[in-house]
């Protein structure tokens, strides 16, 4: 792992994530720790349709009928079997 003070890191930022983002390892100096500087993955924004292949419309209605269903059951009365 190369690692960098901050003010080194400063100096050449854009230089340092390009060499992380190909795959080196980069840390930081901060203190006693490193802070590594590594790619991260993005989770979608629209998780809902990457997962499941739901569009925003039906995801809503989904999740609005399961708020339905919890509501008609917290009316229900509970009469246990003996």
């Amino acid at each position: 792992m190369q690692t960098l003070t901050v003010t080194n890191a400063r100096q050449n930022l854009g230089g340092w994530l390009k060499k992380a983002a190909a795959g080196e390892e980069i840390g930081v100096i901060l203190g006693d720790k490193i802070i590594a500087f590594r790619p991260v993955p993005i989770t979608a924004a629209d998780y809902a349709e990457t997962e499941y292949g739901l569009s925003a419309a039906e995801a809503s209605e989904g999740a609005a009928r399961i708020v339905r269903a919890i509501h008609a059951d917290a009316r229900t009365d509970y009469k246990p079997e003996c």
